[in-house]
């Protein structure tokens, strides 16, 4: 019969039970100690011979709490055997203290005896078998309990415990903690890590032999970041251990920064059917998180990776466990591809090759004290044992007791049996420095340790300090605590030399981490990722999930920009282009227009045409001077007018060169100086024969500045308004060089390029343009005027042929010269079309002036002879006539009759 539970209590038992459970008050009222008694008095009574625990009488005896059986199915407090966790750890204890009472050398003539209890890995149901410990310390007033006789009864006053061995998991801990307080009973836990339990103000006589889950969350974080994860989820069962852990864990972290945790949820204590695959669902919801941070007990665990393999999630997950999984193979057991890779920890260890030696001799026949071996022996050897009353399970063989372990079943050590060694031994330092300084030369307990008083006790167990178990120190700080000490464990099934735990490194205070000997699902060595984000390439900046500080989107640095930092892009400067993966600026190639290219290429070979013609008609006309023919196209403003049409396509080569100073000083001066001689001659020749014949006329008297060298002087002024003007912008802004680096910077910064020019822009290059222009137009004018008179008397109709057909070809090029000013081959454009442009205007001028001539002059000299010189006065007399006719034409049109009439000036 076990004691009522807490909600069904009176009043006056619910008091009790907080008094149990308080935190802070350690001194509870007489009366409810009574409470507490009458409340435990018919359980006991009931159940005196404790069938639930192993009693081994001592002179001293020390209390013990093993998670013998795991929890229960719903309405039952315990389940099935647990053989390592329970059995191993509660023998371990039995080991110890036989050691312990045969070595003349600690505590000497004096025997330890213990109570073993049984916490079915629940922490309430072991709370109710704790007060076992505290039955002797509650004062029972018998004096009105009487026999049938009348006699007062005879009761056996129970074994006092002096300090107790346990618990396992951290919750059990916390919960007894609270009770063996309140009595002043000192405990030393052997597996319980939760941090909480550092806590020196509430949890006072509590101690431990291994370290705190602090440390262990310390060295977890470690391996999370020596993985280069920065993305993990956390998994904890719940209670105090679990809970703790994770938030340990987390609070490490945070303060560690660049580690963020995914998902954090809790194992319910009784989950329900489907709660584990719901757990793993969520898990699932960011699968980036890999990492899962696992502080389970190990039933817990086994569930979670049965729904991991339930999800066909074999691989995906890769654990990082505590302490409770450690080595174990209970947990990954029928699991062991999920469980592949996974990373556990565990308090620095050594197998105690005394203990195999005693536990592999255990039998039924030997081992009687343990009244769990019987159903360990079962569970173990896969037997059944005859029991009177019970029929065999046809389906399992019958136990003959010849088995052996090791031998007839697989034997591993579990991995806190040295800790259970090291909490028996601490318990049994103290108690023998204590006895050394309380009885000196005793025999025995002395007077002075009966009772043993709890606190004294525990000052010397805090003050312990000799070489455990397995050779390392056993000593407690001022909270119990042992010091960090860790082997790290990697599970691993591809290892054909030795599968299963391998130890991959250590934590002691810093973490020294064997990666190389790490092997994941399939035996790949490559360590897998857990990472939010994924680090951004070269040229891609971090633009970072608010909240998330180990999320981020990867956005390119696009155009000229360049990756200044993790987070941020720039522009590079402007006469830079970025690297081809954007994370530095380098110079943008310089180009000009070379010789070679095709648009050098063609306007070249259109000005060394040109040239050579121009050249042949100067020759001609050199070598024919005196001729008719020369002598009648004006030699003085022919040679000028040849000469601007040299310098138009000479231009070409000087816009084609590379620049420098001097060719930009000459591409000023010569770009509309050439036109300007050009079109300067053509209109004062047009203008001449305008004023002649208009002069004509109205009178015979010759117009003024018709002479050669009056011709030559108009010229001369007109050009050196050009000149003039030239020098003036020298003036203003010498000729220099500049590499434009805008013209060519498309989207693609590949294709950028700065462009090595003259200082010239569009507009002071149409303003240099722009006087020959007007020059051009004012001569077409006057040729347009000048269409009447008879050709035998001028040149105004080659002339306004070549006018009208020069302001075609300067009409084509203003829209080709500035519709390109946003492409890329502005320059190469817009040079070419400039030079084509010349060079067709000064043919056009070559070829309809001076053309005919030359080919007269070689081809029929017959023609190139002396005329009638005509008069001025024949000159008017041709004009008056022309006017006549021209009238006269008109008139007849009008009547519907054109007569002609011949020309008297031939």
């Amino acid at each position: 019969m076990t004691p009522p539970s807490l909600p069904l209590l009176t009043h006056q038992h619910q008091r009790t039970a907080a008094c149990l459970l308080s935190w802070s008050n350690w001194n509870c009222p007489t009366w409810l100690l009574w409470m507490l008694w009458a409340w435990l008095s018919p359980a006991w009574a009931h159940q005196h011979s404790h069938p639930h625990s192993i009693k081994i009488p001592g002179d001293i005896t020390l209390g013990g709490l093993f998670p013998v059986h795991a929890k229960g199915p719903s309405g039952l407090p315990c389940g099935e055997i647990k053989k390592e966790k329970g059995i191993h750890r509660m023998e371990a204890m039995l080991y110890a203290l036989d050691q312990i009472n045969s070595d003349p050398d600690l505590l000497p003539n004096i025997t330890l005896g213990a109570r073993i209890l049984d916490t079915c890995s629940r922490d309430t149901y072991a709370l109710e078998q704790s007060l076992t410990f505290v039955q002797a310390l509650i004062q029972k007033d018998t004096s009105d309990i009487r026999c049938s006789n009348g006699e007062q009864p005879i009761i056996r006053k129970p074994e006092r415990v002096v300090g107790v061995i346990g618990a396992s998991a951290s919750s059990v801990s916390i919960m007894v903690a609270n009770v063996l307080r309140l009595f002043e009973i000192p405990q030393i836990s052997y597996a319980s890590t939760a941090p909480e339990l550092s806590d020196n103000n509430r949890y006072d006589f509590f101690s431990r032999v291994v370290p705190p889950d602090s440390y262990q969350a310390q060295a977890m974080v470690d391996i999370v970041k020596a993985l280069g994860w920065n993305y993990v989820s956390t998994l904890a069962s719940e209670g105090n251990y679990g809970e703790s852990g994770v938030d340990a864990f987390v609070q490490i972290s945070r303060e560690a920064g660049g580690l963020c945790i995914a998902q954090s949820m809790k194992i319910p204590r009784d989950p329900k059917p489907g709660e584990f695959d719901k757990i793993i669902k969520r898990l699932m919801e960011t699968p980036n998180a890999r990492g899962v941070i696992i502080f389970a007990n190990e039933d817990d665990i086994k569930q979670v990776l049965e729904a991991a393999r339930r999800a066909n999630l074999t691989g995906h997950f890769k654990f990082v466990g505590s302490d409770s999984w450690g080595a174990k193979s209970s947990p990954i057991l029928d699991h062991e591809d999920v469980a592949e890779g996974a990373v556990t920890i565990l308090p620095k260890r050594a197998s105690i090759e005394g203990f195999d030696q005693y536990f592999t001799s255990r039998s039924l026949e030997n081992n009687r004290r343990n009244i769990w071996f019987a159903e360990f022996w079962e569970d173990d050897f896969r037997c059944k044992l005859t029991r009177p009353g019970i029929k065999l399970d046809p389906e399992k063989k019958k136990c003959t007791g010849n088995e052996r372990i090791g031998r007839d079943s697989p034997y591993e050590q579990e991995g806190k049996v040295q800790f259970v060694i090291d909490a028996v031994y601490a318990m049994a330092h103290a108690l023998h420095n204590m006895h050394q300084d309380l009885c000196p030369g005793a025999i025995g307990v002395c007077d002075k340790m009966d009772p043993v008083e709890g606190r004294l006790v525990l000052s010397y167990i805090r003050s312990v300090n000799f070489n455990g178990s397995a050779g390392t120190g056993v000593l407690f700080n001022e909270n119990g605590d042992a010091p960090g000490r860790y082997d790290i464990f990697q599970y691993q099934m591809t290892n054909t030399s030795n599968p299963g735990y391998k130890v991959i490194g250590q934590w002691t205070n810093n973490l020294r981490l064997n990666v190389e000997e790490m092997q994941w699902s399939g035996g790949d060595r490559q360590i897998p990722d857990s990472v939010c984000s994924f680090p951004c390439r070269p040229g891609e900046r971090k633009k970072m999930v608010k909240g998330v500080p180990c999320c981020w989107h990867c956005e390119l640095c696009d155009g000229y920009q360049y990756q200044a930092d993790e987070f941020a892009c720039e522009m590079c400067p402007f006469d830079m282009r970025p690297t081809p993966n954007r994370t530095a600026c380098r110079p943008t190639p310089i180009i000009k227009l070379e010789w070679h290219s095709p648009w050098a290429i063609i306007p070249v070979f259109l000005a060394i045409l040109g040239i050579v013609a121009t050249l042949s008609v100067v020759i001609t006309f050199i070598r024919f001077n005196d001729t008719p023919i020369v002598r009648a196209a004006g030699r003085e403003l022919s040679y000028v007018l040849l000469t601007g049409i040299f310098l138009i396509y000479l231009i070409t080569f000087l816009m084609i060169a590379e620049p420098g100073p001097v060719v930009c000083a000459f591409r000023r001066l010569l770009l509309g100086l050439g036109m300007c001689i050009t079109y300067s001659a053509m209109l004062t020749k047009t203008n001449r024969i305008y004023r002649i014949f208009e002069q004509g006329k109205k009178s015979v008297t010759p117009p003024k500045f018709i002479s050669p060298t009056s011709q030559l002087a108009i010229t001369f002024i007109l050009i050196s308004f050009q000149v003039l003007g030239v020098f003036i912008w020298f003036g203003v802004v010498p000729p220099h060089t500049i590499v434009d680096y805008e013209e060519q910077r498309p989207p693609n910064p590949e294709l950028a390029r700065g462009v090595l020019k003259c200082d010239m822009s569009d507009l002071s290059l149409i303003c240099c343009l722009s006087y020959s222009i007007v020059l051009m137009v004012t001569c077409t004018v006057y040729a347009v005027k000048s269409r009447g008179v008879p050709e035998t008397f001028n040149e105004a109709k080659p002339i306004g042929f070549t006018m009208y057909t020069t302001c075609i070809i300067w009409l084509a090029f203003v829209p080709i010269f500035f519709g390109t000013a946003q492409s890329t081959e502005k320059m190469f454009i817009q040079t070419t079309t400039l030079t084509v442009s010349m060079s067709l205007s000064a043919s056009v001028s070559l070829g309809m002036l001076y053309m005919p001539k030359v080919y007269v002059i070689i081809f029929h000299p017959e023609q190139n002879v002396q005329k009638r010189k005509r008069s001025f006065k024949a000159v008017v007399q041709a004009a008056t006539m022309s006017t006549r006719l021209s009238q006269k034409s008109n008139s007849d049109k009008q009547n519907g009759e054109t007569k002609l009439e011949p020309d008297r000036m031939q």
